[in-house]
């Protein structure tokens, strides 16, 4: 029995440590099974476009509408990301195939059609749901050592073009959507699970006999004369009093492939290779550096250390240079230390959410099949980390002699989100201005204020209130009375140079992980390899970690002991470079020309820069701290 439960063990890990280096995602909350000609419900999404990052809502454009629209119940992160998730007017029967169904009929005037004009100029496509799964059109592509087939998601709403012969640019309509459902089916009980949504988009001028009436048979799609729509000479024209006949096909297409693995033509969707090779070769170059900055840093120490414990004479003690030299006001009250703690605080909280976000992502729980879940996610972990903030502010305060812990705790619990909503107010209000559904709505913003004023400031103050009961961190070495004075530095070692030196190789372990998550967000592609960003994680943090105590090293042995905001910026100063990239990234990589578009991308930019800096400016002032009373416990003073 005990070799059994050790076997399962062992296959346990194994297949643990698969799941964690690759990632993976769940498909979705629970299967649905369909018999045939059960009733499937298509639902339409938001309309996006990566040119603009304006979202809006899908009936903003005079499309066919059913009898009544409903909302579909959203998270939080649905929300905030854009999403209005709505009923559909198109009729699909499980394993019942349609041709040539007539939606609707609508002629334009010179409003519509200047709005179907303008959303065809910024490239939106529609998006819509079936059983969860987005709506995809398939792209053939011929490029050797790439997939046949790419899937892009949803559909333009239009193109332009012109005609042959012609120079003026016209507008086209996608009025005919050929849908393919494609099902798994089990043969012991003959139900389907639905395993792909497709939709190859087509401009139809159509045409018909007499006048317009619910019962018109179309001249140019029509199932009973087995006419189908595979091309189109003519196509439909976007312009006032044109009249525009939306339709679409329905065809069902059995599929080999199994309801689990349902996501994988979605989240294949780019060259794994090319990740795969970027990332593990950028781990290996810093672990690399890792390990040559750890070996010379404990062979220096180790030596400095010895020479210190083996002078005897007072002589030699007073000739002694270096580190030990400043002994007396290593540990002295840094400038600003309230602030500081404030920043420490944060930065614990902000590491909290990452850290715990990635482990319920790699186990999962956070895939592309839970829309807003990711988001959702951040939000309320952030908010229930607000206890290990009060705390990490408050002990630090503490240490730092402090008595007034409501007074840090109050700051703590204010000072970032106050930075973050007063960015995020000024970037709704724009949204607001371009009616687009990506507007947080005032309920929504009532929730986000909620969880701020009614759930993280209390923790933060629970959490000062636990680290004042806490006795003092005591120095390991007493402090002068009067200051020391700092000799005159290197140019090397000017705070500024040191400083963004420091920046560079927290940056450098993190930047083309960077890449692929900036593309996923303002490219609009899935990104799921979380098994992969943790171990950047990982990286990042040792990499914060050894410059920091490595710059914090050569600036003590300079006879300079302002370390405590230094060590802080050091690590902290990789968000500039973070900031740069996204600017040139935007440059590069991005279509985006209006205004509003270009002060949302770099608004949003900031306020991750602002974490970011937050964050790793934390792990190396930590690094920093421990680094100071383990080489000052470790030397004898006199």
């Amino acid at each position: 029995m005990a070799t059994q439960f050790r076997r399962s063990a062992i296959a346990f890990t194994l297949l643990l440590f698969i799941h964690v280096a690759h990632s993976f995602y769940l498909p979705g909350v629970a299967p649905q099974d369909f018999e045939k000609g059960d009733e499937l419900k298509v639902k339409v999404n938001k309309l996006s476009s990566i040119k603009t990052q304006l979202p809006y809502s899908y009936y903003s454009l005079p499309f066919c509408q059913p009898k009544k629209i409903v909302d579909s119940t959203e998270n939080l992160g649905e929300v905030l990301r854009g999403d209005r998730i709505e009923n559909a007017p198109y009729s699909f029967k499980m394993r019942e195939a349609k041709m040539c169904n007539v939606l609707c009929r609508v002629v334009l005037d010179d409003k519509t059609a200047k709005a179907f004009k303008e959303k065809i100029d910024d490239e939106y496509r529609v998006n819509m749901i079936l059983d969860n799964l987005p709506l995809v059109v398939p792209i053939e592509r011929g490029d050797q050592g790439s997939p046949a087939v790419v899937y892009q998601l949803g559909y333009h709403v239009g193109l332009k073009g012109q005609y042959e012969g012609s120079k003026e640019q016209k507008y086209f309509m996608h009025n005919h959507l050929a849908f393919t459902v494609r099902y798994h089916l089990d043969m012991q009980t003959d139900s389907a699970r639905i395993v792909g949504f497709e939709v190859k988009p087509y401009s139809v001028k159509h045409e018909y006999d007499g006048e317009w009436s619910e019962k018109t048979r179309l001249t140019t799609c029509d199932p009973h004369t087995k006419r189908l729509v595979v091309s189109s000479a003519t196509p439909q024209e976007v312009e006032p009093k044109k009249e525009i006949i939306f339709t679409y096909d329905v065809d069902f297409l059995e599929s080999e492939v199994k309801w689990a693995s349902r996501w994988d033509a979605y989240l294949l969707m780019s060259d794994n290779q090319i990740h795969w090779f970027s990332i593990v070769n950028s781990l290996m170059i810093v672990l690399f550096l890792s390990g040559m900055v750890a070996m010379i840093m404990l062979r220096t120490l180790y030596r400095d250390i010895s020479r210190y414990n083996e002078l005897e004479t007072q002589e030699e003690a007073q000739e002694e240079t270096g580190w030990k030299l400043v002994h007396g006001d290593v540990f002295r009250l840094p400038a600003n230390s309230d602030l500081l703690c404030v920043y420490v605080g944060t930065g614990v909280q902000c590491l909290g959410m990452v850290f715990v976000t990635m482990i319920f992502a790699m186990l999962g729980f956070l895939s592309p099949s839970n829309r807003g879940g990711l988001m959702t996610a951040m939000l309320l972990l952030w908010v229930f980390m607000g206890l290990f903030a009060g705390y990490a502010s408050s002990r630090l305060y503490k240490m730092f002699k402090g008595t007034e812990w409501k007074r840090i705790a109050f700051r703590t619990a204010f000072l970032f989100p106050a930075v973050v909503s007063a960015i995020f107010f000024v970037l709704n209000a724009l949204i607001w201005g371009q009616k687009s559904s990506g507007a947080v709505p005032f309920g929504t913003m009532f929730a986000l204020i909620f969880l701020w004023f009614g759930i993280s400031v209390p923790l933060v103050f629970v959490g000062a209130y636990l680290g004042s009961k806490k006795p003092a961190v005591d120095d390991p070495v007493k402090t002068n009375k009067i200051p020391r004075q700092i000799p005159e530095q290197a140019w090397y070692m000017n705070p500024v140079f040191s400083i963004l030196i420091g920046g560079i190789l927290p940056f450098g372990a993190v930047f083309i992980e960077l890449f692929f998550i900036l593309t996923s967000i303002w490219l609009n592609q899935f990104y799921y390899i979380f098994g992969f960003l943790f171990l950047v994680f990982v990286i990042l943090i040792v990499t914060c970690a050894e410059i920091t105590v490595v710059l914090c090293y050569f600036q003590l042995c300079s006879e300079d002991y302002l370390w405590w905001w230094r060590s802080y910026l050091t690590s902290g100063s990789s968000a500039l470079y973070l900031f740069l990239y996204a600017t040139f990234y935007f440059f590069t990589k991005l279509q985006i020309t209006k205004l509003v578009s270009a002060m949302l991308y770099f608004g949003y930019m900031l306020i991750a820069s602002y974490a970011f800096f937050v964050l790793t400016g934390t792990i190396g002032f930590y690094a920093c701290l421990w680094f100071t009373r383990l080489i000052y416990s470790s030397v004898k003073i006199d």
